[in-house]
Order: C-alpha cells, then sequence, then structure tokens
C-alpha cells in the first residue's frame, strides 16, 4: 500500500456535489476517498488518456 498524501486543489462546487453523490450512494468514508477511486479508475484506463484529457470539454461555459 502506497503512503497517502495531504494535496489542496480548487474543484468546482458542483464537483464537490457529485464527489458528495457518490460518498453517498457507495456509503464511502468520505470525498477523499471517492476521489482516489476515480483517480484509481483513471489510472487503469491509461490508454484512454488521450480521449479523456486532450478532448476539450467546456462543461461550465454554459
Amino acid at each position: 500500500m502506497s503512503e497517502k498524501k495531504d494535496v489542496s486543489f480548487e474543484i468546482y462546487s458542483d464537483s464537490e456535489k457529485m464527489l458528495e453523490q457518490i460518498v453517498d450512494k457507495y456509503d464511502l468514508p468520505d470525498q477523499s476517498k471517492a476521489l482516489r477511486c476515480l483517480l484509481d479508475y483513471v489510472e487503469e484506463k491509461e490508454t484512454d488518456w488521450d480521449d479523456m484529457f486532450a478532448t476539450v470539454r467546456c462543461n461550465r461555459c454554459g
């Protein structure tokens, strides 16, 4: 098991709400665990990174 590291970063309020929904739905201990699960999933899908990160998405531009 890797050592956990405390980090700080900014997210939009709707993303925080999404993390809280994940916590509630899957009975996770906190938003940190939800984010770690999402990062683990992304790591497993490295072959899809171009689609995930090179595709321009603007979910907040309206």
